[in-house]
């Protein structure tokens, strides 16, 4: 935390006054969940979709029912991490044309049901922006991903919380440096070292009180559980919706995550979804 001031300032000032670039435990929820098969060129996956978020839920139903997913492309494919799919000018792209940018017009606002719906194997998520330009985490109108991951053992899920622990307290500082632009830039003019130290060390003793009073970042023993046996990306979660899970097909996500990929994760032989349908009991 107590780096050296002008790395903290310098980053401060390039920046300037904008952000730099860069289930378990459900309940009784006796609605019936929709599951929807994935028609691919590698075999079917299906999937069920959370009933707590409503609208990622009846977003993904209308798109598969209009036919927009049909002919897409696994655009984005990262072994032991995830495969992505749903960019539709992916439907007529060139071989080892770069893919993601495309999109259907609009966000779906962020449905974190955290921390009873997380980024195990098989979770299924919502793409989306990064921070810069998107604080709000809104999801992608259409495109999403599928978990495959990695198995961590407990000592890498506790240096993790302890990691996302720092990174809150920076956050807090960051934002509290921002606020005292206007000193840090004169006392920068003025050449005045000690001047900065001393708001350094104020920012950061607030930093911690603020931090003091919530809750430190912690797994659950769900989560625990799940990503010491199972695996996952717990990197990732309160960071992306996770709107969904895969019932069947796993194997198929597998063998997806296998492919041979271009160095912008393209699979160089396309695996394209060839239909999405809503499966009725």
């Amino acid at each position: 935390m107590r780096r050296n001031i002008i790395v903290i300032l310098t980053l401060l000032l390039t920046c300037g006054l904008s952000a730099c670039k860069p289930g378990a435990n459900r309940g009784e929820n006796m609605e019936k969940e929709t599951r929807l098969k994935i028609e691919t060129t590698a075999g079917d996956i299906v999937v069920k979709l959370y009933n707590e978020t409503p609208k990622h839920r009846d977003n993904f139903i209308k798109l598969a029912k209009e036919g927009v997913y049909d002919g897409t492309l696994f655009h984005r494919v990262i072994k032991d991490f995830m495969i992505q799919a749903g960019d539709p000018q992916s439907k007529s792209a060139s071989k080892g044309k770069s893919l993601g940018a495309g999109d259907v017009g609009y966000t779906i606002p962020a449905e974190f049901v955290y921390p009873q719906y997380f980024h195990k194997r098989g979770a299924l998520a919502a793409a989306r922006q990064g921070d810069n330009v998107n604080p709000e985490k809104a999801s992608s109108g259409c495109q999403f991903y599928i978990v495959t991951g990695k198995v961590y053992n407990n000592g890498s899920l506790a240096n993790m919380e302890e990691q996302i622990n720092q990174m809150r307290l920076q956050s807090v500082f960051n934002a509290l440096a921002q606020k005292h632009l206007k000193d840090i830039y004169k006392m920068r003019r003025a050449g005045d070292e000690d001047g900065l130290m001393k708001l350094q060390d104020e920012l950061i003793a607030e930093a911690e009180k603020e931090m003091a009073g919530k809750t430190r970042f912690q797994f659950t023993p769900e989560q625990q559980q799940a990503y010491t046996t199972l695996g996952g990306a717990p990197h990732l979660d309160g960071e992306y919706t996770v709107f969904g899970e895969v019932v069947e097909g796993m194997d198929v996500v597998d063998k997806i995550q296998r492919v041979k990929t271009d160095r912008n994760d393209r699979p160089e032989e396309n695996v394209v979804i060839s239909k999405v349908t809503v499966l009725e009991d």
